[in-house]
Order: structure tokens, then C-alpha cells, then sequence
């Protein structure tokens, strides 16, 4: 581990490698094709999938699979063996330019919302030249986008790469106007914070709805939760110091540039931060650290939860997606410089931004929809389902100044003063940070902290690159036939804030006072995946959509039914989950403190002259509400029957989030009031404190 600069990519066929093992001319055709998007002829491709194959089998893979992205929100991966037959009746080892380039898994099997039926099986995954392939689990693993056989895409990759390519060509139209020549691609890059829980994997076995859902369907809170917040930033227990020093190994050995660890604010929770790289690349990158994650906690005898909402009553986990524009000479489009009055480019993007997050607002907010979330969003660890901004006072009042057609005062930054004489006077940042704000400006990116923890970040990013694009092409389109382009440029900026700034809010996202002027700026609050999925096939949405080549119609369409599927099915299981504990554990464990009351009331009572009112008083209490979660189990399973109520997909989650949901939460409140009187002896599933508590 020290040497960590040798191990850091040493699993990864990587630029390095590629011009250690191929020919001179073939690592200049494969580089065109990686940064040009060319095409990769079979005679290159040949030669780059024999230098690959030898590559992996000395780091002892036997397999290679398409590792690709469907519309589940994990990963997929079909592993061949490199094993073929010879003439002799022994084997050769070999893999070709063809089966590096194009595989073909079964498609029929993996969601497409409508966009084939089951009998119609095939799909192809195609080599995404601009992500390196990597070794894991003794496969080499080429990432690959995944399409049907009629050409729609199934996964989340194919659409991503389309709306960089969006980006790319409207932030390229605007450096032109600004004079810059040397540039000659945008990329967008983010680093996507991830927040996950550790527990013991024996306490984890006993919790069916932990082994099912994710999350625990019943408990109550613990007698210490994270009141005194003495948890977080706190010092690294030896087991979850040991993981974490394994799944920095194993990350970096992937190429993932795994940065910061610590502790985060709930019991048993904690969280990993990389450094930033290019959209395509993070989201492959986080997709594997979630992957890694669990399998190295299984090692440590640990479960890694990912899940939004795991426990109730503690922050649940998000995952922060840190979003930036740059080009491919380095240089940050949101880096405001040190007079970011002045910048009249950054200006322009930055209002490009406001103006993206206020027109398609509610698009953002169904990037951040699932059932899981739905827990999770408005809670004191997570910004309210309402989009805004945060720009923080300095760059707020350079934007009202230019409205107002004002100069701007520049201020000073004054030495922030800490009243420690031994450590040295820092400039203080004009931007403070807004941990309430779904879209925080914080110095040269934004960070748009809805996101769920088991989220991939490949839609928040399909849908604020596509955004930002639109806004983009519209100022293009108007400044590139401009007489007078400075004039212009500034009566752009000046109304393109004056229309949209009642999406910049400051302010604490949590109070109510902000959800009522919310309302009255018009601000939509779409507080739960259902109200909020809608959003995605309105006519606006498939207009930026199609307009832009990111989603055809009918890929709009198949991800509205899948997302909208996955709600109802998720509930559904938690359900049946749910109905399964009651019957098989809770009841019975009711049932046998009941007994032991009833038999301890009637020894007492054939002795005579006994105090039986605590038994009785217990007893009546049990009995009480048992009977209450008779009635309460009776009416989630009434709304099970009725789950497949309405035909048409809104309909159906509409009644699943009203029905059987609702009948799930009034459940949960009998049988944590039970766990609070039934003996922990009868009770058959670790309580909270023993979850949260269980790793030291």
C-alpha cells in the first residue's frame, strides 16, 4: 500500500499500457477513435483485442464480458471465456477485434419499457472506446453501451454520451463568440460524493426487510441516535478503518480516484468523495464503487447499505453530484476568477445555468425520483423536493447589479479572522457553503445534492447537461447573428436573470417560510416520485429531448414505464415483506409474551395477596394492540389485493403510493410501539440500537 502511485490503475488498460503493448500506429487509430469518436476499423480492433487479451491473462483473467448499464440502475455483465477450440482437441486462448467491439447478450430479460417484447431477445453492446477496460474479479471488463436490435437505447449510457455530446456542441459555439480558438471540445465533469451505511453482516442476516428492500420496514429509534453529532468526522473504528483501507486498494486499482473518507453525521454512516474526471468516466467509476463497496464489506464480515433510507429517525444517505463544464485545454467555464464582475463569459454560463435549473426544474427533480428517496428528500439531511439555487451574496449582488443596470461595488476580501494567533490569516470565501440547497454554487462547480445514495448519476447528468445545452443553443442562435455582440450579450444577461432569478434562494431550504414563498414565486413542489414522473413525456420534455438527439420519443416513453414500474414494485416487495414479518415473527413473538403474562398473572393470582397490576396493565397494553395489528395487517392486505388496480400506469402507482403505502405506514406505528413493550427475548429481529451499534 505504500507504493500507491504503481498499484493506482494497475488493473486498468490505460493510456500507459495501451503505448507499452501496441504498435505505434494503432495507438494513434485507437486514440482517434477515443477522442474524435471514429470509427475503429476490424484490422486496428484486432490487434488492440490480442494486446488486451495477453494484457489481462498475465494479471490472471480467464473471462471478458461487455460490462454495460441497463435501465436497473446496476451494472450488467455476461462472462465468456477466452478458451477456443483447436484442431488437436486441446484449446487456444484468443479474442477477437469483433467480440471487442460488439457482443450480444440476451436482451429480453432486462427492462425496456415496451420498446421490444420478450420474444424479441436480441440486443447488442457496443464498446465505449472513451472508457478504459479494467480487470475485476479475474474478467476483463470492457464498458459497453447496450441497444436493442431495432437501435433504441436500453441503457443509461448511450443517452449520457448523447447529451455530452449536446453540451459539447453549444458550449463550443459560445467559445467561439468569446474569440477562444485554441479549444476544441467541451466536457462536463463530475465527482459524485457517495454516502453508504456499515453493519454487521450476522445482524444484517436476521432482518428480512434489510436482506429484501434495503431498509428496515420497523424500528424504533435507538436510545442514542445522532442527537449529540458526535459522530461525525469522528475517529475511524478498527473495522471500518480496515474497510475502508481495502476499498481505497481495490478502488485504486481500478482507476478510481478515490479522495476523502470519513465518518458521516449518523450512527454506522460514512462516506467516500472522488476526485473529479470527465461524466462518462464518473459514472462508471461510481457504478463500481458501489460494486466494490459491497463485495469488500463482505470480506470484513460488514454489509454495506446503500439504500436512501435505511433507518428511520437518522439521516438517510445521498449522493452528492458535483457538476462543472471544462475544456480540453483545462480551462474551468465555471471558475469565476478573481472579478467575476468583469468575466463576462463566466457570466454568460453561469446565467445559462439559472436560467437551465429554473425552465426544467421539474425535470431535475424527477432525475432525483424513487420510492427510496421519496424518504428521504425534505428530511434534515436533504434539501425539499422544491428546486433552487444557491449563488451565495457576493455573485447574487454582481447579478442584481447588472440588472439593475448598477455598478457593482467590488468589496474587499478582508483576512477571516479565527482568533488563533498561530495559525495563519486566509482569504475568506465569498461563497459560504448551503448544505439545505438542492443546487449549491460552491466555487467553480455545482453541486446537486438530491440525489439518492444507490442512484446512478447517469440521469441527474443526461438531464442538466440536455438543459444547459437548450439554454446554451438558444443564446447561440441569437448572439451569433448579433451586429453589436457586446450590447447584446449584456442585455442577455441582464434579462435572462431578470426572468429567472425566482429560482435563486439563499436561504434555509428546510423552513416552512421558504415553502410558502416557494409557492408564490411558482416554483413547483413535486414532493413524491409519482407527482413528479409525469414530468418526464410532457411535450416540453420530449421537445428538449428529441431536439437535441439525447431520447428518441419512444426512449422517452419506455423510461416513464420503467421508473414509474420500479416504484410500484419496490413498494410492493416492501409490502409483501412486510406482511411476511408480521405473520412469521411479530406475531408470534406477541403471541408468546402474551402467554407468559397470562401464565406468570394466573400463578400470582393462585397464590393470592400478589401486586398483579404491572402484569395486568402489560398484558391489557399487548393485547390492545395486537389486536390493532390484526386490524392494521388485515388493511395492507386488502390493498395487496387490489394491487394491480388500474390499467394505466399513473393510475396504478397513484393507488399503490395512496393504498398500500399508506397501509404500510399506519403498520409500522403498531409494531414499533410493540417493540417498545414486548420483551426483548420474545422480539426476532436486532433492534436499531444493536444495527447502528454493531461495528466497533
Amino acid at each position: 500500500m505504500n507504493d500507491i502511485p504503481s498499484l493506482f490503475g494497475s488493473m486498468v488498460f490505460n493510456d500507459t499500457v495501451m503505448q507499452e503493448r501496441l504498435p505505434k500506429d494503432i495507438y494513434r487509430a485507437l486514440k482517434k477513435t477515443m477522442s474524435q469518436g471514429t470509427h475503429l476499423e476490424l484490422d486496428v480492433a484486432n490487434v488492440v483485442a490480442n494486446a488486451m487479451k495477453s494484457w489481462a491473462m498475465e494479471k490472471g483473467a480467464t473471462h471478458f464480458t461487455h460490462w454495460f448499464h441497463p435501465m436497473t440502475g446496476t451494472t450488467a455483465e455476461k462472462h465468456d471465456s477466452f478458451i477456443a477450440p483447436a484442431n488437436d482437441g486441446k484449446i487456444i486462448m484468443e479474442f477477437s477485434g469483433k467480440a471487442l467491439i460488439q457482443g450480444e447478450p440476451d436482451a429480453s430479460s432486462l427492462p425496456s419499457g415496451g420498446l421490444r417484447t420478450t420474444f424479441e431477445a436480441r440486443g447488442y453492446t457496443i464498446w465505449d472506446t472513451t472508457s478504459y477496460a479494467f480487470i475485476k474479479d479475474e474478467t476483463l471488463c470492457i464498458p459497453t453501451a447496450f441497444c436493442s436490435y431495432s437501435g433504441d437505447a436500453l441503457d443509461k449510457k448511450t443517452p449520457l454520451l448523447r447529451s455530452m455530446e449536446a453540451i459539447d456542441k453549444q458550449a463550443m459555439r459560445i467559445l467561439r463568440l468569446f474569440g477562444n480558438t485554441s479549444a476544441n471540445r467541451v466536457l462536463t465533469t463530475v465527482g459524485p460524493e457517495q454516502e453508504y451505511f456499515l453493519i454487521d453482516k450476522e445482524m444484517f442476516l436476521k432482518r428480512p426487510d434489510l436482506i429484501y428492500t434495503g431498509r428496515t420496514l420497523f424500528g424504533t429509534p435507538p436510545p442514542k441516535g445522532q442527537e449529540l453529532e458526535d459522530h461525525y468526522f469522528g475517529c475511524l473504528k478498527p473495522r471500518v478503518f480496515g474497510f475502508m483501507k481495502d476499498l481505497e486498494s481495490e478502488l485504486w486499482k481500478l482507476g478510481v480516484l478515490a479522495k476523502t473518507r470519513h465518518n458521516e453525521v449518523a450512527p454506522a454512516q460514512h462516506e467516500l468523495a472522488p476526485v473529479f474526471t470527465t461524466t462518462n468516466i464518473a459514472v462508471d467509476h461510481n457504478q463500481l464503487t458501489m460494486e466494490v463497496m459491497k463485495s469488500v464489506a463482505n470480506r470484513h464480515g460488514l454489509a454495506c447499505l446503500l439504500h436512501e433510507k435505511p433507518f428511520a429517525g437518522v439521516n438517510g444517505s445521498g449522493k452528492h453530484n458535483n457538476w462543472s463544464m471544462t475544456t480540453d485545454t483545462g480551462i474551468n467555464l465555471l471558475e469565476p476568477g478573481e472579478t467575476p464582475y468583469e468575466n463576462a463569459q463566466f457570466i454568460l454560463f453561469l446565467v445559462a445555468l439559472i436560467k437551465a435549473v429554473d425552465d426544467y426544474q421539474d425535470l431535475l427533480r424527477v432525475s432525483s425520483a424513487s420510492a427510496g428517496n421519496d424518504h428521504r428528500l425534505g428530511a434534515n439531511e436533504a434539501p425539499p423536493a422544491i428546486m433552487s439555487m444557491f449563488l451565495g451574496d457576493e455573485l447574487t449582488e454582481i447579478l442584481e447589479a447588472i440588472e439593475a443596470g448598477t455598478v457593482y461595488c467590488n468589496k474587499q476580501k478582508h483576512p477571516m479572522q479565527i482568533g488563533v494567533t498561530v495559525l495563519p490569516h486566509f482569504p475568506k470565501d465569498t461563497t459560504d457553503r448551503n448544505r439545505t440547497s438542492p443546487f449549491a454554487f460552491t466555487g467553480n462547480k455545482f453541486e446537486f445534492r438530491m440525489l439518492g445514495s444507490k442512484f446512478s448519476v447517469a440521469g441527474p447528468n443526461i438531464v442538466l447537461n440536455t438543459a444547459v445545452a437548450e439554454v446554451l443553443k438558444q443564446f447561440a442562435d441569437v448572439l451569433e447573428e448579433t451586429e453589436n455582440f457586446k450590447m447584446d450579450l449584456a442585455l442577455m444577461i441582464k434579462d435572462t436573470f431578470h426572468k429567472h432569478k425566482r429560482i435563486i434562494f439563499n436561504g434555509n431550504n428546510y423552513s416552512d417560510e421558504w415553502v410558502a414563498e416557494a409557492k408564490q414565486r411558482g416554483l413547483s413542489n413535486l414532493e413524491t416520485t409519482v407527482d413528479a414522473l409525469p414530468t418526464f413525456v410532457s411535450a416540453k420534455s420530449i421537445e428538449l429531448f428529441t431536439k437535441h438527439g439525447v431520447f428518441s420519443e419512444s426512449e422517452i416513453h419506455s423510461r416513464y414505464e420503467i421508473l414509474m414500474e420500479s416504484y410500484c414494485k419496490t413498494i410492493h416487495i416492501e409490502a409483501l415483506t412486510m406482511v411476511s414479518m408480521v405473520n412469521g415473527e411479530i406475531i408470534p413473538a406477541c403471541i408468546d409474551y402474551q402467554n407468559e403474562l397470562a401464565l406468570l398473572l394466573e400463578r400470582k393470582k393462585s397464590c393470592g395477596g400478589y401486586d398483579i397490576s404491572l402484569e395486568s396493565s402489560r398484558l391489557q397494553q399487548i393485547a390492545d394492540l395486537s389486536s390493532r395489528l390484526l386490524n392494521r395487517l388485515s388493511a395492507l392486505e386488502a390493498a395487496l389485493l387490489e394491487y394491480k388496480r388500474g390499467q394505466e400506469i399513473l393510475e396504478h402507482a397513484t393507488f399503490v403510493r395512496d393504498g398500500v403505502f399508506a397501509a404500510m405506514l399506519e403498520l409500522r406505528l403498531v409494531v414499533d410501539e410493540l417493540e417498545m413493550l414486548v420483551a426483548k427475548k420474545h422480539w426476532r429481529f436486532p433492534s436499531y440500537a444493536e444495527l447502528l451499534y454493531s461495528v466497533v
